[in-house]
């Protein structure tokens, strides 16, 4: 069966153009602990890549504390996360040149995340990459974020291209679910030390970094 050809590539933002995973795994266990939730830094691992009024009712679901105000509790982390990303957020790994390899290839460059339009803006403006994109969408608003395919297709949708010639590009296994959901080719970037879970097989292709990704979209044309 031949590959659809490629017309547009889509980036998930968390871990794939920004190292902030881990920094939303601090900020996470760090509000949770703070309302008295028993969670391990390990423990966040289970929610890459959810959104973050997800991350809120996931832990809520299991560990219900007084007062509950997913929407209070999802600002308190978004903050600490958007403060870490200004001071200290650094591009992933062959980022700039993946981007501009896109350029090259006459591909579309689009972005899908579950991150917010304050993150988004912060991660944009601090790796000065915004001028890449073509079409940017965020699940913020939307009934359901990832694994639901809804924000892959809607940036699909505002590049004027075809799902399955899109790929998508990420770090977590829910947004590969997404993805995959959506009708894509996808590439999973997983952090190296999960690099090896038999979980990443529902990815078409597996990289260590985006640094691999001119040399894989040389060998598709």
């Amino acid at each position: 069966m031949t590959t659809p050809e490629l017309k547009a590539v889509i980036f998930d933002m968390d871990g794939v153009l920004i190292d902030s995973e881990p920094v939303w795994q601090i900020a996470e266990h760090k509000v949770m602990s703070e309302l008295g939730l028993n969670i391990s830094i390990e423990d966040t691992v289970e929610t890459t890549g959810l959104r973050i009024d997800h991350v809120v009712a996931f832990w809520y679901a299991r560990f219900p504390w007084p007062n509950y105000d997913n929407a209070q509790t999802a600002q308190a982390i978004v903050e600490q996360v958007i403060k870490h990303i200004l001071v200290e957020g650094t591009p992933m790994q062959g980022v700039i040149t993946a981007l501009k390899t896109c350029q090259e290839h006459g591909l579309k460059i689009g972005l899908a995340t579950s991150s917010s339009s304050d993150i988004i803006n912060a991660v944009l403006n601090k790796l000065a990459i915004g001028s890449y994109f073509q079409a940017i969408k965020s699940a913020e608003y939307l009934t359901y974020g990832k694994p639901h395919p809804e924000v892959y297709l809607n940036c699909a949708a505002a590049l004027n291209i075809d799902p399955i010639h899109c790929l998508a590009i990420e770090d977590s296994f829910n947004g590969l679910v997404a993805a995959r959901a959506a009708n894509m080719q996808t590439i999973a970037i997983p952090e190296p030390k999960l690099a090896g879970l038999a979980k990443w097989v529902i990815a078409h292709h597996q990289l260590a970094s985006l640094a691999q990704l001119p040399d894989f979209l040389a060998a598709q044309h």
